[in-house]
């Protein structure tokens, strides 16, 4: 069983009377471990597709499955609930809250979930290693460049072990250098711990990285490419 499903999936918007179709029965399977880019031009549907899978937005039609669960029918907070356990969000604007340390940052979901304070607190100072700020624990997002914040926000993905991490435009804010190493750290959380990642962005770099690259124009899936490790 892939680990997100999306079957026949559209997604209608109203802008003023008219009616835009931002997808249009877009079926699409994410397996396990995947390291996979949703690239296309501004109104492909990238981002639209990547809210629908998170839970994030609601689809007209279809269906999405994300862990074996199907969520285009849960309740609002049958969905938090969902998202909270299952996914990891990446946003472009970090979505830190300032004024938690780096460490806190990363515990808060784990709170959420009821982990214990010294459970969560070895997991978050394990993340934070992982993604290279075992010296930057005790600062505050506004204490840090942009690229150790990101790194921030990967590391609070992926403290909860969700099923899958979904992040849009990651490297936007981010120099080209800065971005490079943020993707090597995903690359290699995606190898060594088999992290699910996808990505919805516009960035080359990105889409050189991926092993997978979904291709979109006009809410239609136009291309899908894999290449190995």
């Amino acid at each position: 069983m892939p680990m997100v499903e999306c079957e026949n999936l559209s997604k209608m918007y109203l802008q003023g009377d008219t009616r835009v179709k931002a997808l249009d029965g877009v079926s699409l399977g994410v397996e396990t471990g995947e390291f996979m880019a949703l690239v296309g031009p501004s109104g492909s549907g990238k981002t639209t597709l990547l809210n629908l899978i998170g839970g994030l937005d609601e689809a007209s039609s279809g269906e999405v499955r994300v862990d074996g669960d199907e969520i285009t029918r849960m309740s609002q907070s049958e969905l938090s609930e969902m998202r909270l356990r299952k996914i990891g969000f990446v946003f472009q604007a970090y979505n830190l809250i300032p004024v938690l340390s780096a460490l806190e940052n990363v515990e808060f979901v784990l709170m959420l979930q009821g982990v214990e304070k010294a459970v969560r607190l070895r997991i978050a100072k394990e993340m934070l290693e992982r993604v290279g700020l075992k010296e930057q624990m005790n600062r505050r997002p506004g204490e840090m460049s942009g690229g150790q914040q990101q790194r921030v926000a990967v590391a609070r993905a992926i403290a909860p072990k969700p099923a899958v991490v979904l992040a849009d435009e990651p490297t936007a804010n981010l120099d080209s250098q800065t971005g490079e190493h943020l993707m090597d750290i995903m690359a290699d959380l995606n190898k060594k711990l088999g992290i699910t990642f996808v990505f919805s962005t516009h960035d080359a770099m990105v889409m050189e990285r991926a092993l997978r690259v979904v291709r979109l124009r006009d809410g239609h899936i136009e291309e899908d490419s894999s290449r190995s490790s």
